[in-house]
């Protein structure tokens, strides 16, 4: 019980620490541009304990989350093949050095010019950039195949479908579970810029909506939002991670 109160302590403590600097900041020095905790707090009832909680962030996390499951997919998959055959990677190579030098937002003008105005557009801007971490880990995660694990399955006559669902993936897992992590941060990033260009719904509609409009409270309301999202998301992930990479971290601790 007291080891479980430490750690709650411990994992409250900075932010109660920034709420309370950023509470006496706003009294001491009273800005229109940054409210006061109690002030956020009432436009985020006001704003999210309503209506837009269904207009606006259900179809936000719905387009993240395709969006994410859109590039965990071809990630993997090309990462796999391009892991797995030395030519490919070394034809490939160029190609993907030159795509993941572009800046993803560069890309949303481009992207809403082919696929439209649409949760099609939105989608896209998120794999165009949370694909990139998925795919150079899982290509490192397949390249780091251990020799003698690889020729034991080829003893065995492991070999198509049956290798790679019993040895390539598993050996590979922790790097890929690695670059699901990093994309899952760009993707909820993507996802807000992407809802900024030509959109009438979702997150980054509303906060920028609210910006225009000097509704400065409901607009750190949205920003607020965002982080908890954020924060939330990641912990289902970790709970996703310790499921998937059980045996690793067994071997780690051991």
């Amino acid at each position: 019980m007291i080891r479980l109160l430490l750690r709650l302590v411990r994992l409250l403590a900075l932010p109660v620490a920034l709420v309370l600097g950023w509470w006496g900041y706003s009294a001491l020095r009273p800005s229109f541009y940054v409210p006061s905790p109690p002030r956020i707090a009432t436009a985020f009832a006001d704003v999210w304990f309503t209506r837009r909680l269904l207009d606006d962030v259900l179809p936000s996390l719905g387009r993240l989350l395709a969006g994410y499951a859109l590039a965990a997919l071809l990630g993997i998959a090309l990462g796999v093949a391009i892991g797995s055959y030395r030519r490919l990677r070394l034809t490939a190579e160029p190609v993907l050095e030159f795509f993941r030098a572009v800046p993803p937002p560069v890309l949303v003008p481009l992207i809403m010019l082919v696929a439209g105005l649409n949760d099609t557009m939105k989608v896209l801007v998120i794999v165009s950039g949370a694909i990139w971490p998925v795919l150079l880990n899982t290509v490192e995660g397949v390249r780091a195949l251990d020799e003698v694990l690889a020729d034991t399955a080829r003893a065995y006559g492991l070999r198509g479908a049956s290798r790679l669902w019993h040895l390539v993936l598993p050996a590979a897992s922790p790097q890929i579970m690695a670059g699901l992590r990093q994309a899952l941060s760009i993707g909820i990033i993507l996802m807000v810029i992407g809802e900024m260009f030509a959109s009438t719904s979702g997150l980054g509609y509303t906060v920028v909506l609210f910006q225009r409009g000097f509704q400065i409270p409901e607009m750190w309301s949205g920003i607020v939002l965002l982080g908890l999202l954020g924060f939330l998301l990641s912990l289902a992930f970790r709970v996703v991670e310790r499921r998937v990479l059980y045996w690793h971290q067994r071997e780690t601790h051991a």
